[in-house]
């Protein structure tokens, strides 16, 4: 998780710096994290107008049904390995994401993805057409019913939940590529993969997948040149 307050602030003030580092506290500099870890959503929360959020617990936020309040007032969005957790179709996650942020705004972002450097290359979306579904725990494991919109009934077995058995569902293994075409799509721009190390604060990438990358809003507005 050092790599996420490196990106942080790197894009915050252009240099990696550990959250005591940043001092005098920025109470100008808003943002939310998404269920981001308490060893720095505490810490970061004394430093920046931060506040860690979460969909199951107050204050809570659905990525997917932002309130319209929220649109255009944050200066950064940490969401760490939730998104491969939301239900289909993803896009409106990222979309929504990027509504959050002011122009400038920078989106902190980590998923487990496959396929590092590799072109068209789909996710793999274990539910595709999810709708109206229920999870019950078999002699087996757990079991996941669907009724699709056009009515047809489907039970898929060998669930895949992070956190346990029977808690946070795995709805999809994301491709490089098609993150960023996520992203793309969303209206992000200056996306920037952080797979280089930085041995001083700790960090050490020995892998390219499912590192973590910011993604930028553009600072101009449709009325700029």
């Amino acid at each position: 998780m050092r790599s996420i307050i490196q990106i942080l602030t790197t894009e915050l003030f252009g240099r990696s710096l550990s959250i005591s580092q940043i001092n005098p506290p920025r109470p100008d500099i808003v943002g939310i994290g998404m269920s981001c870890w308490d060893g720095y959503a505490i810490p970061l929360a004394h430093r920046l107008a931060y506040k860690n959020t979460y969909y199951h617990q107050a204050p809570h936020l659905d990525i997917t049904n932002i309130e319209p309040s929220m649109e255009g007032t944050l200066d950064f969005v940490v969401s760490t390995d939730v998104f491969e957790h939301v239900e289909p179709p993803v896009s409106r996650a990222f979309e929504n994401a990027k509504k959050l942020l002011k122009p400038g705004g920078a989106f902190i972002f980590s998923v487990p993805f496959s396929h590092p450097g590799e072109e068209m290359v789909p996710t793999q979306e274990h539910f595709p057409d999810l709708n109206d579904y229920s999870i019950t725990k078999t002699p087996k494991g757990y079991q996941l019913k669907n009724t699709t919109r056009d009515g047809r009934v489907q039970y898929f077995d060998d669930l895949i939940f992070h956190g346990g058995p029977g808690s946070t569902l795995e709805m999809r293994v994301f491709s490089e590529s098609s993150m960023l075409d996520e992203l793309t799509r969303a209206g992000f721009d200056e996306i920037t993969i952080y797979s280089g190390s930085d041995l001083r604060h700790g960090i050490y990438w020995p892998q390219k997948w499912s590192v973590p990358l910011s993604a930028r809003v553009s600072r101009k507005t449709k009325s700029d040149p």
